[in-house]
């Protein structure tokens, strides 16, 4: 396997972002992705070889189809890893603020035209989740498709010897992405001084990395430690109790919430955290919707241990048997060969 790198800065710029506001119809989201420079190296790439698939990975690499069919005979395949516009329409419910509510709403709509306008422009279409392939057939999908889930490699998932720290929460994810800081602040507004009061000496560990500095401040709480990037997610997911996850707005599939249960560990999600996950409610994980909920589970997994590894153990043999990367590679591999055949 080959790769090739191509430096782009998809930082985000206030002053690009009311640019893209006032003269553009693209969703900012979408606009900062695109390249000349991505552009001409993967024009490159295509006139030197012959592929006979290339697959794209999510929605804001599509505007770059047009340069594969010019340049290509290689089927396109359309690896969707979530319904992009749905997260934001989440988000919109959640948001109280007149002015962000404002921009998230005409962000929204051009993300919805901007996900249909690429529907069907593909040859194969690859959905992370069950769910979001029958949305993505809702929006007009009529190519052929299989559901590949991410996966994990079982060897490199090896939780024998791992040393916890009891009564020990965690979060890990991209701290710069708005569902998990909204998230995260709610349980911490909603949830964390009631768990406190119950007991004080539970601790929340957060990870993750480009977490802005406003962000950072308001983790300034009681028995909250914040780590920022951490050099070994494994290590630092291995030696922790308990998952939390908040998630009040998504789609797709929680990555994070794979790994967490493949190195066995109990979590407490949200319904729209498991989606995509067909994980049973205090069987491989705990699902809660509200802080009442997220209290109860968190002091009821933190003061019960027993529980807590035999909803770990469940997990782990979950993912091992739903997740396994060799058997969902074999089936996209499988599903290629014939659509290629054929």
């Amino acid at each position: 396997m080959t790769f090739y790198d191509v430096f782009v800065n998809t930082d985000l710029k206030i002053s690009k972002l009311i640019e893209n506001l006032l003269f553009s119809q693209l969703p900012y989201n979408a606009e900062r992705f695109i390249f000349e420079n991505f552009k001409a190296k993967i024009e490159d790439l295509l006139k030197k070889n012959k592929y006979d698939i290339v697959q794209f990975e999510g929605l804001y690499v599509l505007p770059y189809i047009e340069i594969v069919r010019k340049n290509s005979a290689a089927k396109i395949a359309y690896r969707a890893h979530n319904i992009e516009h749905e997260i934001w329409q989440r988000t919109l419910a959640q948001t109280s603020n007149l002015i962000k509510k404002y921009y998230i709403r005409i962000l929204t709509s051009r993300l919805k035209k901007f996900e249909e306008s690429y529907i069907n422009k593909y040859d194969f279409l690859i959905p992370i989740t069950h769910r979001d392939a029958k949305k993505l057939e809702e929006l007009g999908n009529n190519k052929p498709f299989v559901v590949i889930p991410t996966g994990v490699r079982e060897d490199i998932y090896n939780t024998e010897n791992q040393e916890v720290e009891s009564k020990t929460l965690f979060h890990i994810g991209a701290l710069d992405w708005t569902p998990n800081q909204e998230g995260l602040l709610w349980f911490l507004e909603n949830c964390w001084d009631k768990i406190l009061s119950k007991d004080e000496n539970i601790k929340f560990y957060i990870a993750g990395r480009n977490a802005p500095k406003w962000f950072v401040e308001k983790l300034n709480k009681r028995n909250i430690i914040y780590l920022g990037e951490v050099d070994d997610a494994k290590k630092f997911i291995s030696s922790k109790q308990i998952m939390i996850v908040p998630l009040l707005a998504g789609s797709g599939m929680r990555i994070k919430i794979i790994e967490g249960m493949a190195l066995q560990k109990a979590i407490i999600t949200t319904s729209v955290g498991i989606e995509g996950i067909d994980a049973q409610n205090k069987k491989e994980v705990y699902i809660a919707d509200t802080a009442d909920e997220f209290i109860a589970n968190v002091l009821e997994l933190t003061s019960n241990k027993q529980i807590a590894d035999k909803i770990a153990e469940n997990a782990k043999k979950f993912v091992s048997e739903n997740f396994n990367n060799t058997v969902i590679a074999k089936k996209l591999f499988d599903f290629y060969a014939q659509k290629i055949s054929n």
